[in-house]
């Protein structure tokens, strides 16, 4: 296939894909639940970080997440008591149990204290091409408190080959605008064209078949290949092709 073909095909799954009727089925319809601004972004990063697995337990558990929350995030996160966090001990999702979680609020209401929020952080970090070395920044920042070893592999490192598939699908919600009401575009100092496709084994697969990407490993090295590629047909709004490739391999089983 010629790349003007590729890209009118990958243009019309994008369109078919990236509409109203996506989110019914995707975990980012938990973060669609809320209209503040901060509720968005606290819901969408603990809907990302356990966006792994059975999609029907994700959301299950997504949903009771937010019920452990109050159903307001942020506020949750901002006034919480030391009897409000015992409460959380009971959640698990698969390998993200309670201490987990409990670590992830007070870190978030450091974050939100200390360091103008998540926007503010990976803001601060962004590079001109690139968002990967800002979430390693962001794992710093993440977990500059007191905490058990255990609970850092829940965020993914670029600088240590993952593709941190869950923070690019994060940064993907909140900085990518898009006609069909899918992604917020709520943090506008961030660049679209600087953002990298949620990498996964669906993605993944159909980005080989499709030849975008040569590299078997579904790691950093292979996003960056995967990045460059996907920037060709658009440089402006690259990981529009998420939906395509993730369509293909989901719903079309390419």
């Amino acid at each position: 296939m010629k790349r003007s073909e590729l890209k009118e095909f990958l243009d019309f799954k994008v369109e078919q894909y990236n509409t109203p009727d996506f989110i019914s089925s995707d975990p980012v319809q938990i973060p669609h639940l809320f209209t503040k601004k901060e509720d968005i972004e606290i819901a969408g990063f603990l809907t990302s970080i356990i966006a792994w697995g059975n999609r029907k337990s994700i959301l299950n558990n997504a949903h009771k997440l937010m019920e452990f929350l109050e159903n307001s995030p942020h506020d949750f996160v901002m006034n919480h008591s030391e009897e409000d966090l015992e409460s959380l001990q009971q959640f698990v999702h698969r390998t993200f149990n309670g201490t987990d979680l409990t670590y992830f609020l007070q870190s978030l209401r450091n974050i939100y204290k200390n360091h103008h929020g998540l926007e503010g952080v990976f803001t601060n970090h962004a590079q001109p091409d690139s968002l990967q070395p800002a979430i390693h920044e962001f794992k710093k920042v993440f977990f500059e408190l007191p905490h058990e070893s255990r609970t850092e592999k829940h965020i993914s490192d670029p600088l240590k080959n993952s593709a941190a598939k869950r923070i690019n699908m994060f940064l993907r919600w909140m900085v990518r605008k898009d006609s069909g009401n899918v992604d917020f575009g709520i943090w506008e100092d961030i660049s679209p064209s600087m953002l990298s496709c949620p990498l996964d084994v669906h993605s993944g697969n159909v980005a080989r078949k499709l030849k975008l990407l040569k590299r078997k490993q579904n790691d950093a090295k292979a996003l960056s290949e995967l990045d460059s590629t996907l920037r060709k047909l658009d440089p402006q709004d690259p990981v529009k092709y998420d939906f395509a490739l993730f369509g293909l391999g989901v719903f079309e089983k390419y």
